[in-house]
């Protein structure tokens, strides 16, 4: 069987950043072996490590073991329950005090793993089978009970690889790779560690999120430097710094990015903005500079087929076929625009459209710094209206309502359209059902 390295970086490289100081490609891989030699004897891990470079000590060490790392949608303790029962001998590993009733905690030591300068001389890479089931990515399911979707270590380094080249990242460049995005996240996973480790990149044990913090950590870094990040937190920064520094590259996803939100944070940075489109079954699948056109620009490998109005995917870094939630335009050059999901997908009096395409024009509109367009519940026949909650500081309804007449049909102006402070975004920048339900009971008239 095939076996892929740990990691791609120059034995005498920087492997990690913490608050500016390099960690070594040395350090990282003893720190590895040792922790590897004290993880508990179980086949499944919950990693809830917030320091980025802790969880991928612990996720290698884990794969040393052969041990299955967990990544739910949440970890909320009725999540982590269903996960204790249907996964027997789960352990969680943590950097922080969280605990969880019936489940073995083990803690991320507070001193340092590496016991000696003997310790720290070359040390020989290792490779996993790249068959061996890394991780158990979860999404919530139509039933609100995760569905598990496995991850091979082939499958996400080839992901990785197919991910740089699709960046123009050079192996081995210097590259430092700073994310907003949790590890635990899909996107986080892809794009901050694992393109780190198959590219000889590297990694920033925090996770900024206030705007003063994500440019202080940036700052930090020795230059070529890139941000992953999301639609909400770019946003935020682009409104609140002052000035911003230098990077090679913007990396974006987990939601809708408006057009004029891209030029603007392309001519602030003085580089160029990328977005990845993917899924958690598949994982990442397609990219495009979104200055440059809707059009989406399959990852090496990626093969379609369609068949009706589905579309599915396999190839490349895909192991399975696995059918898009989304539907798209597939063009004569290979590229593809997305119309929306097909559950988003809104018909009112013999009108159609789709929530994407209405929050693509209300998020544009000036003064908007988020919105979502929302269509109620219509399973008891009554016809229903859209609504749309809006973070638009300055702005009165009339006036966002009279933006969105010149692009959006009447019939699906939203009815009511409520101004908040904030939407319910996840670390990751999405919204769940669940969340905006709870907006919508919040925000109806008592």
């Amino acid at each position: 069987m095939a076996a892929i390295p740990l990691i791609r970086h120059d034995p005498g490289s920087v492997f990690a950043y913490r608050k500016g100081q390099p960690i070594t490609v040395a350090t990282f891989l003893s720190d590895v072996a040792h922790l590897a030699q004290h993880l508990p004897d179980k086949p499944y891990i919950l990693n809830l490590c917030t320091d980025r470079y802790h969880f991928a000590v612990s996720f290698a060490a884990a794969l040393l073991r052969s041990q299955t790392s967990l990544l739910p949608p949440n970890y909320t303790p009725s999540i982590v329950e269903n996960l204790r029962q249907s996964y027997p001998g789960m352990y969680c590993f943590t950097d922080n005090t969280m605990d969880f009733a019936g489940v073995e905690m083990v803690r991320y030591p507070q001193s340092s793993l590496s016991n000696s300068q003997t310790d720290l001389a070359p040390a020989a890479i290792p490779t996993i089978d790249a068959e061996q089931r890394v991780a158990l990515v979860f999404t919530s399911g139509s039933t609100g009970q995760p569905v598990a979707h496995p991850k091979s270590w082939g499958s996400l380094c080839r992901g990785a690889q197919a991910e740089a080249a699709s960046l123009h990242i050079v192996q081995n460049s210097g590259l430092s790779v700073l994310g907003t995005v949790p590890a635990q996240h899909m996107y986080g996973l892809e794009s901050c560690m694992l393109l780190a480790l198959q590219n000889g990149v590297a990694l920033v044990a925090e996770r900024p999120f206030f705007p003063a913090d994500i440019c202080a950590r940036l700052a930090e870094l020795p230059q070529p430097r890139c941000l992953v990040t999301t639609p909400v937190h770019l946003r935020t920064l682009l409104s609140e710094a002052a000035s911003l520094p230098s990077v090679e590259f913007v990396l974006c996803a987990t939601a809708h990015l408006a057009p004029q939100l891209a030029s603007a944070a392309e001519q602030r940075f003085n580089a160029p903005l990328y977005e990845i489109f993917g899924f958690t079954e598949a994982g990442m699948v397609a990219s495009r500079r979104t200055t440059q056109g809707r059009a989406w620009h399959w990852l090496p490998g990626i093969q379609l087929r369609q068949d009706g109005q589905n579309t599915y995917v396999r190839g490349g870094h895909v192991e399975i076929e696995a059918v898009l939630s989304d539907v798209i335009d597939h063009d004569a050059d290979g590229t593809f625009t997305l119309l929306g999901r097909a559950a988003d997908l809104v018909n009112i009096a013999g009108k159609r459209t789709s929530l994407s395409n209405l929050n693509h024009h209300l998020n544009e509109i000036p003064g908007v710094q988020d919105g979502v367009f929302v269509m109620p519940d219509d399973s008891d026949g009554a016809m229903k209206r859209t609504l749309a909650f809006v973070v638009a500081p300055g702005l009165a309804s009339a006036d966002i309502l009279t933006a969105l007449r010149a692009s959006v049909d009447p019939v699906f102006l939203p009815r009511p359209l409520y101004l908040v402070d904030k939407l319910p975004r996840s670390a990751s920048g999405k919204i769940t059902h669940e969340a905006l339900l709870q907006l919508m009971e919040r925000c109806a008239p008592k």
